[in-house]
């Protein structure tokens, strides 16, 4: 049996979906609604490591990685679908204080995260963005063209992972939901749970910004369209689904205090995803004894990881390691 089950149909799904496809599996590959409508669709596509690790932690080595594979993972995947991908490597500006970016900058260094010291803090040449929604059409005529079965509109409520060669999870916030069996036993997945964050765009003109701007959680970045993409915040709140117009003038706020042309300029566009956290995530790895493997609770951080996350899960489940 050479046929293997993704329950999850976001950029996490979908990159693994691809790779297994590239290595002759059958992927089927299941959504609750439209594949990449939830988290994916509405991530603004940051590939920061710099301004998001400034600690010891796995996130820090698989984030480093994650940028490191994006551009030839982007190549890869525009090559062979034929559809355009917005990316580009733009540096962000990271605004501190100097004690602050003193220590950031040390770690950093010695991370081996390329960062430089500014006046107003750091500056992060590596960085840059890629639109999470031109992944995703690329990621559908690739995986189509491979055979990948779309199955949109198909909630995976329980699935007995028996039936399959390997069986993955990538189902973000909702993973834990899915009642897994493998040969009739009941498995229990880690928890996860969904951290709302409101997002607001603005329509500029293309090079309007330049390079990324950030302070904390509070970003901005510019698509080659012009398009402008201001966040964000974590609210645990569970699947609420309301755009709440206060929070978003919050965020204006916030952000044209680092990017000033936009104090004056009119949000065109407000909405709202939901992040998977879990405790101890993220969770790319088998379960042992088992053909299930979790790649899920990617956190902020689901867009930049999709590169690392698909190779490390497509190469365990094409490579044997999938069998109990």
């Amino acid at each position: 049996m050479n046929r293997v089950a993704i329950a999850g149909g976001g950029i996490i799904g979908g990159s693994i979906a691809w790779r297994l496809a590239q290595s002759g599996l059958r992927v089927d590959l299941f959504d609750a609604g439209i594949f990449g409508g939830e988290a994916s669709s509405a991530g603004a596509g940051m590939l920061s490591p710099g301004g998001e690790f400034d600690q010891p932690s796995v996130w820090l080595d698989i984030g480093i990685e994650g940028l490191r594979m994006y551009p030839a993972f982007v190549a890869e995947l525009a090559e062979e679908s034929g559809i355009a991908i917005d990316f580009r490597i733009c540096g962000c500006a990271y605004y501190a204080d100097p004690e602050t970016a003193g220590r950031r900058a040390a770690f950093q260094s010695s991370a081996g995260i390329r960062v430089e010291r500014t006046p107003d803090g750091l500056f992060f040449p590596e960085d840059g963005f890629v639109d999470p929604e031109g992944v995703l059409r690329a990621l559908r005529g690739a995986c189509q063209a491979r055979g990948v079965n779309f199955h949109e509109h198909s909630p995976v409520a329980s699935i007995e992972s028996s039936e399959y060669s390997a069986l993955v999870i990538a189902a973000g916030a909702w993973s834990d939901q899915i009642a897994v069996r493998h040969r009739g036993a009941g498995l229990a997945l880690p928890p996860s749970r969904p951290v709302k964050g409101h997002l607001v765009g603005f329509d500029l003109e293309p090079g309007a910004l330049g390079a990324m701007r950030r302070r904390g959680h509070t970003y901005v970045l510019q698509r080659s369209n012009g398009f402008t993409i201001a966040g964000s915040t974590e609210e645990d709140c569970g699947f609420d689904r309301t755009v709440d117009a206060g929070i978003c003038e919050q965020i204006h706020g916030r952000v044209a205090a680092i990017f000033p042309r936009l104090g004056s300029a009119e949000v065109s566009k407000r909405w709202i995803g939901f992040r998977p956290f879990s405790e101890d995530g993220p969770h790319i790895r088998r379960v042992e004894g088992t053909n299930v493997w979790l790649a899920y609770g990617h956190f902020r951080n689901g867009i930049l990881l999709a590169p690392w996350t698909a190779q490390r899960i497509a190469a365990g489940i094409a490579g044997g390691s999938s069998s109990p």
